[in-house]
């Protein structure tokens, strides 16, 4: 049997001197206080529906005969406070954003909200239909209405397009490679931001008549989802100069989408 010819086996090794990038980007520090005091505002509301939950389990369905009006509305305040809770946790997420390469704190700080809902409704709707001091009817009337609730504030928990640091640091990146610095515009009642205020979404009429200016992480911290998908467009109206390919095939935006708000 003729023999095997014999392989050359290469070792391939990555080149320390050019690893992963890391993300830079860091909230100010008045950023960094308002999200903050957002989290301090959000916890507070959180243990106050878990106080409501202990309060609608240990005391409203302890009753004899159980106060249907009591029952329902402790369920109703819950949902209030942790919907509250939630919002506020998410703003203070926009403003100090958590890094996609910690997956465990990305997960855990983006979808909190939802967490703490199940906490605070969860065992409440469990005790409702094991209660025997309820008959069926009762039972499913206090049921549904927890469920719902419950399902309502989870919406408002979880985060379906929670933001990263990488994100801030992409956006950052592509607003000083057009303008040549970290300075973007937006009106109060618009989703995105923009590269000027000339840029003619940004001169539409807004709730207050007011335009503002900041940084990529400020328009973050004031509600602004991204960057404009009118890129090539306000780049002409505000006389930059347009990206080269390259800088393009870097933009990770989907290329069309219906419409963008100021």
């Amino acid at each position: 049997m003729a023999e095997k010819p014999k392989k050359k086996v290469v070792r391939v090794e990555t080149d320390a001197s050019n690893p992963p990038k890391k993300p830079t980007w860091k909230p100010t520090p008045e950023a960094k206080g308002k999200a903050t005091k957002f989290r301090l505002l959000a916890a507070l509301l959180w243990l106050l529906a878990i106080g409501g939950e202990a309060f609608a389990i240990f005391w409203v369905l302890k009753q004899d005969p159980i106060n249907m009006v009591i029952l329902i509305g402790s369920i109703v305040v819950i949902g209030i406070l942790a919907i509250s809770g939630s919002i506020l946790w998410k703003k203070a997420n926009r403003a100090d954003p958590a890094p996609k390469s910690d997956a465990a704190r990305f997960f855990f700080q983006n979808q909190l909200g939802a967490i703490i809902t199940i906490i605070a409704f969860l065992p409440l709707i469990i005790w409702i239909f094991r209660s025997k001091d309820m008959d069926s009817k009762q039972k499913g009337i206090a049921g549904g209405i927890g469920i719902a609730v419950a399902l309502v504030a989870m919406f408002f928990g979880a985060d379906f397009n929670p933001p990263s640091v990488e994100q801030y640091d992409d956006e950052t990146a592509v607003v000083v490679a057009i303008t040549g610095e970290d300075l973007v515009y937006w009106t109060k009642s618009g989703r995105v931001y923009h590269l000027c205020e000339e840029a003619s979404d940004v001169q539409r009429e807004s709730q207050d008549g007011i335009i503002y200016s900041g940084t990529v992480g400020d328009a973050h911290a004031d509600g602004k989802e991204r960057l404009t998908l009118k890129v090539d467009q306000e780049i002409a109206q505000c006389g930059f100069e347009p990206l080269d390919d390259d800088a393009d095939a870097e933009d990770d935006e989907p290329a069309v989408e219906p419409s963008d708000e100021a």
